[in-house]
């Protein structure tokens, strides 16, 4: 977790100004000065913590959570951040129904994988110049609204916001579909309907990447127990011989009658169903 100093050095204690404050971030305002709010970074530290139990959870359960941030200060973090936890990501502009109407983003991305493959292979001999000319620019479009979704093949377990009222339309897909949501909310925003919110500055770069990439360590936190979890299973499966399985004891091949809880155990155990049998 950042320290208080980081979060000063940061500037993540700057709000807006005071006529553009949000009433319902009041609890989250320490004073004012020079006619901006300041942010009680007090509160703001608890909030993180909060947010980073939740998401470490989200990891463990094998949980996907989603990245969205669009604003210029927040594009290249919320890439890197998305990618290093890989992790779906919308940077650049968030398309209407990217979540309850998936369906049709997915045929996009099918759209662009098939422009793809004809500008790369022996197809693009079948096309004229101008005609490649035109699927280049269609696909370089597609490319640069779904490149962090590409991949998604399921609805995400959270979703992770840098300023929800730039990022209403995302909010409120993810409202609609109940996927909790986890925001960088500034003394301007409306914290109604955020399950996680941290008040912060969203429009200053080093908080940004601050707050994202603490909460991407925990979730990475959560997920590392989580497939430490499963290699370890899969290979207690592999070690354990299943219901029915035929095994070779003493030189004579015997059905193991259930599973056993200790690999030493099995000779005997499979030598008692042999005599049984």
């Amino acid at each position: 977790m950042p320290e208080l100093r980081e979060m000063l050095k940061a500037g993540a204690h700057f709000g807006h100004q005071k006529q553009k404050w949000n009433p319902k971030m009041a609890p989250y305002i320490f004073t004012e000065r020079n006619n901006i709010h300041i942010i009680n970074l007090q509160k703001t530290m608890e909030l993180i913590e909060d947010a980073k139990k939740f998401v470490k959870e989200l990891g463990m359960a094998g949980e996907m959570i989603f990245l969205v941030g669009t604003k210029r200060q927040a594009q290249e973090v919320i890439k890197e951040e998305a990618e290093r936890a890989e992790v779906p990501y919308v940077n650049y502009r968030w398309l209407g129904g990217m979540l309850t109407n998936f369906v049709t983003i997915n045929q996009s991305v099918k759209k662009f994988q098939k422009f793809e493959e004809i500008l790369t292979t022996e197809k693009r001999r079948m096309y004229k110049k101008k005609e490649l000319a035109d699927i280049e620019k269609r696909k370089d479009k597609l490319e640069k609204n779904l490149a962090g979704v590409m991949k998604m093949d399921k609805m995400p377990g959270a979703m992770f916001v840098v300023d929800p009222m730039k990022e209403h339309l995302a909010v409120h897909e993810a409202q609609k579909l109940g996927i909790p949501i986890i925001a960088i909310i500034d003394t301007n925003g409306n914290p109604d309907g955020i399950d996680y919110l941290i008040p912060a500055n969203d429009d200053g770069m080093r908080c940004i990447s601050l707050v994202t990439s603490d909460i991407v360590d925990a979730y990475l936190e959560g997920l590392d127990i989580y497939k430490q979890k499963i290699a370890t299973e899969q290979k207690e499966k592999k070690e354990k011989p299943a219901r029915g399985e035929t095994r070779s004891v003493a030189g004579r091949k015997v059905r193991v009658k259930r599973i056993q809880t200790a690999e030493a155990e099995e000779p005997e155990a499979a030598e008692e169903a042999a005599e049984k049998e």
